[in-house]
């Protein structure tokens, strides 16, 4: 094990628990720990919103499993990858001002309290909490799988002391410090991933002569590698049209980047957090992925394609440089891990707990006093049962991520959206729209019929919606009491 390598890595760690430990610190200055442990107090900037936006969103699939999968799809899954390019701007966009101003008069701290607000029933927030907490464990599982194959590749621990690493860091400053020290971390995380992109892709080309000649070594090994369908023509057009409403489009569906919209300080954050976030998404996606295609004509052979980032790091890079990129994809998972670990926790403590289980606890004086304790038990336990599920990992974790991301979409999408956007939208219509979403989408990814290229998302979205808004107008017929917010 080479200990320049890891030097990057252990100040980065310290920097991330120093960090979690002045948040909490900050913390104890708020009034109401829910407040604070779950949205910072509402406080973030343009510069912070940007960079825990996109760092969130760049997870273990942006900087192992995608570029894995350009590695072994070539050029055509970089093009693919640049899909993504306007995903923060919509989810600020479309969710953004409004979510912010509907969050604060209805003084909500979590997604589900929205729903609530605008639903005014029970039924669809519990099962959206159940639902959110199970596409989370499937999207934690795959962030747990890459933190521990990035260690094991680089240092040499085997898999599973690299998984019990991982869990350990990523639990411990997430408990410590909650929201303010995620959001903190991620401005952090997110410097490192540029830094570490442009580390490596500097390297690459150095390494690979020029970009021509990787070309030619690409178009020797496989023709298919510089087109844009890749090998057997898998990247057909229709599943790069549908795969826009996956990972574009559909990300305003996603709880853990939809949160975001919640907590900025004022209009200024949002549209300065936009720009940025957008900028930072687009170099990231194209930075990383082109560096998994371009990895294939300098290591053409890798038993894993999710090792492909790890190997070309110590291939092409001096050991100090290589610990720096080490961080930036470390950061990358830590980042999006530690977002969906705080939302699991809010949907458990209040969301379910203190809304259904014992509502008048945190405005009994011994109970709000436990809240603390209460968060730690919550966010330990359901991590402790996510490592146990990562301990026997997918070939490829870009697969189990997408499904998860496409699950949540499923759900979430037209309730939040709708919501916010259609005074006619009813709790029944938001409840048929998620359960038919999850239903169609669970029953198209386990039996997988022939849809010509397209991917499961959006025959999913187009039932949802049409059962949300036939269901909504049937409903509106009858005495309505929930008002739209």
């Amino acid at each position: 094990m080479n200990s320049q390598l890891l030097i990057p890595m252990v100040l980065y760690l310290v920097a991330v628990f120093a960090l979690a430990i002045y948040s909490r610190r900050e913390g104890k200055k708020s009034q109401g720990f829910l407040n604070e442990y779950l949205l910072g107090n509402r406080s973030m900037g343009g510069f912070v919103l940007a960079m825990t936006l996109a760092a969130t969103y760049a997870s273990a699939s942006s900087f192992i499993g995608g570029p894995g999968a350009a590695y072994k799809m070539g050029l055509g899954w970089v093009l693919l990858a640049m899909i993504q390019l306007p995903a923060a701007w919509l989810t600020l966009g479309v969710l953004g001002k409004k979510f912010a101003i509907e969050s604060r008069r209805h003084n909500a701290l979590t997604l589900n309290d929205m729903l609530y607000a605008r639903y005014k029933n029970r039924a669809v927030v519990i099962f959206a909490s159940l639902a959110l907490l199970l596409a989370f464990f499937g999207t934690m599982v795959v962030q747990f799988v890459g933190g521990a194959r990035l260690l094991q590749t680089v240092t040499g621990l085997s898999y599973m002391h690299g998984l019990m690493l991982f869990a350990l860091t990523v639990g411990i400053y997430t408990t410590i410090g909650g929201f303010r020290a995620v959001v903190m971390t991620d401005t952090v995380q997110g410097i490192m991933m540029i830094i570490g992109t442009i580390a490596l892709l500097v390297g690459i080309v150095h390494a690979g002569g020029s970009i021509g000649e990787m070309m030619t070594e690409l178009h020797a090994i496989d023709p298919a590698l510089i087109t844009p369908y890749g090998p057997d023509e898998f990247l057909s057009q229709p599943f790069m049209l549908s795969f826009w409403v996956l990972v574009c489009f559909g990300v305003i569906g996603l709880p853990h980047a939809a949160v975001r919209c919640m907590s900025y300080k004022s209009s200024g954050s949002l549209h300065k957090g936009m720009v940025i976030s957008t900028a930072m998404v687009a170099f990231l996606m194209l930075g990383m992925h082109l560096a998994g295609a371009l990895g294939r004509a300098i290591v053409p052979d890798v038993a894993n394609p999710d090792q492909i980032m790890p190997t070309l790091m110590m291939t092409v890079l001096p050991p100090v440089v290589a610990g720096v990129f080490l961080a930036g994809p470390m950061a990358a998972i830590m980042s999006t891990i530690d977002s969906q670990l705080i939302q699991a926790s809010a949907t458990l403590l209040k969301d379910l707990y203190l809304n259904y289980i014992n509502p008048n606890a945190d405005r009994q004086p011994e109970i709000e006093r436990k809240l603390p304790t209460l968060s730690l038990w919550v966010t330990g336990i359901f991590s402790l049962l996510v490592f146990v599920a990562a301990t026997n990992p997918p070939d490829m974790i870009i697969w189990l991520n997408l499904l998860a991301f496409g699950g949540m979409q499923a759900v979430f999408l037209w309730p939040l959206v709708l919501g916010l956007y259609w005074k006619g939208a009813t709790s029944g219509g938001a409840m048929a729209s998620m359960l038919t979403g999850l239903g169609s989408y669970a029953g198209l990814s386990t039996f997988k019929p022939d849809m010509a290229g397209v991917h499961a998302i959006v025959p999913s979205l187009l039932i949802s919606l049409v059962a949300f808004v036939t269901v909504s107008l049937l409903q509106a017929r009858k005495p309505q009491t929930a008002n739209a917010v």
